[in-house]
């Protein structure tokens, strides 16, 4: 395993880039047993879940629960043999039903880290970030 630094970047924009997602309803070899239905989905754009105008919209609890935790991960650009850029199929967590759901990345976007948080990047304040990191490690005794 090969060991890289964080930072040492002098790169000074804000500005990183995201996928766009589409999170829809695929068929398998089980027949589904909850309310899903093949060609469904749901888009993900920034940090908002967008139900397509005329489709349904909703989208069943327990797999989207299962889903949830991986659509950050999906949105960020990953190394090309990562499974994060690799496996794209996530199945119903209900074991009966046959349900999967496919995850694709349909567009990149980018975002600005001024707009999307108050934390500032470091150097731009590290009196500031020294702060955070501190009260974050600190422990009472």
């Amino acid at each position: 395993m090969n060991i890289k630094a964080i930072g040492g970047s002098n790169d000074v924009s804000d500005v990183f880039d995201l996928y766009d997602l589409r999170v829809k309803v695929v068929a398998s070899e089980k027949p589904m047993v909850c309310d899903h239905q093949v060609g469904e989905y749901f888009d993900v754009i920034g940090e908002m879940i967008v139900f397509p105008e005329g489709g349904r919209n909703s989208f069943t609890l327990y797999p989207l629960a299962a889903i949830l935790p991986l659509l950050p991960a999906k949105q960020r650009i990953t190394n090309k043999n990562d499974w994060m850029t690799t496996d794209a199929v996530v199945a119903c967590p209900d074991p009966h039903c046959g349900g999967r759901f496919h995850i694709a990345r349909i567009a990149t976007r980018s975002f600005s880290h001024a707009e999307t948080t108050v934390v500032p990047l470091p150097g731009d304040s590290d009196e500031t970030n020294e702060s955070v990191l501190t009260d974050a490690h600190s422990t009472t005794d």
